[in-house]
């Protein structure tokens, strides 16, 4: 499956957080021809990340969150870059946990080839990565694994992270409010990331800035739980000024992205 177009990210950010779009709208917002953006929307549908309506297109409810496979198309430079910087912020011989999620997903793929960590995971993704490494322990919470996205919750799993004080977290959100609040949509899958970040020494938050865009019904907790925070970019003034106040480090990979203008052909 091919890798969307920054324009095709910007599109399906924008339908996420208005419902729908337009084509006139967003061929007048882009500066290209309406033919061009149906042709962005047909492929996006064809991937099933929109449903398209006369004029335009659609995003699904937004109290569920898009496939895993579909996620993973999304922001994926952007993730990456992001997995290689938090996985520098973790030196070897450490124990860390990693949730679910794709950007996580992305910071155990750079984790490959390092010495002496422990990873305490819930993402059978993760463990996949990082079982052939020699020199990586690796732990798994028991439970039942969702086949959506590899992921393990329920009472077992927040029992078994309870065990443990892990030197650093990794997570991730499924959106991040201005107000600083961390959100996800499984009730289930958030109970596990609070238990993960109340046992760690040091949280690391993963986020690409199109989390910023999206809203999720269910309240993981505030970033100021977080001690680093790695983005891409981070548009938000109200949301810079909260990391500030709270002492939170923020590793903005690409600062120029936060201003900079609407892509076009």
């Amino acid at each position: 499956m091919d890798i969307m177009t920054p324009r095709q990210t910007d599109i399906l950010a924008l339908a996420r957080t208005q419902g729908r779009v337009l084509v006139d709208d967003l061929a007048a917002r882009f500066n290209v021809t309406p033919q061009t953006i149906r042709k962005d929307l047909n492929e996006l549908c064809d991937r099933r990340l929109l449903q398209r309506v006369h004029g335009g297109a659609v995003a699904g409810s937004g109290v569920e969150n898009l496939g895993y496979e579909a996620r993973r198309l999304i922001a994926q430079d952007e993730k990456r870059a992001i997995g290689r910087r938090a996985a520098e912020l973790v030196p070897d011989s450490s124990s860390l946990f990693i949730n679910i999620g794709t950007t996580t997903e992305e910071v155990a793929r750079a984790l490959q080839g390092r010495s002496g960590l422990v990873v305490i995971t819930n993402n059978i993704n993760v463990a996949n990565l990082l079982r052939p490494e020699p020199h990586i322990e690796v732990i798994v919470a028991g439970g039942v694994v969702r086949r959506s996205d590899g992921g393990i919750v329920g009472e077992a799993a927040i029992d078994f992270f309870n065990q443990f004080m892990a030197d650093f977290a990794v997570i991730g959100a499924s959106a991040i409010d201005e107000s600083g609040a961390l959100l996800d949509f499984d009730y289930r899958e958030v109970r596990v990331s609070q238990a993960i970040m109340a046992n760690a020494r040091h949280v690391i938050l993963v986020a690409d800035r199109s989390k910023l865009e999206r809203t999720a019904p269910v309240r993981i907790g505030h970033i100021s739980q977080v001690h680093t925070f790695v983005t891409d970019a981070l548009p938000s003034d109200r949301l810079a000024r909260i990391c500030r106040e709270s002492g939170v480090r923020v590793e903005e990979l690409f600062p120029d992205r936060a201003t900079e203008p609407e892509p076009q052909d």
